[in-house]
């Protein structure tokens, strides 16, 4: 698991890099690497972070 991956936690919201069209994801779990997150244009998805890094999105890039 990258170190980004270990520091997501519920609420954070996300990106996957990958999948630009998804939108802004808000993560629902992270266990063992295991994130859960919930995309308004997909809906939940359970990523594998040890393959994706998420791209974390903050405040002043809302």
């Amino acid at each position: 698991m990258s170190e980004l991956t270990a520091l997501l936690e519920p609420g954070m919201l996300v990106r996957h890099p990958d999948m630009p069209d998804w939108g802004i994801g808000q993560v629902q779990s992270n266990i063992g690497g295991r994130v859960t997150v919930n995309f308004p244009d997909e809906g939940k998805v359970v990523i594998d972070g040890t393959k994706i890094a998420l791209t974390p999105i903050f405040d002043d890039e809302l």
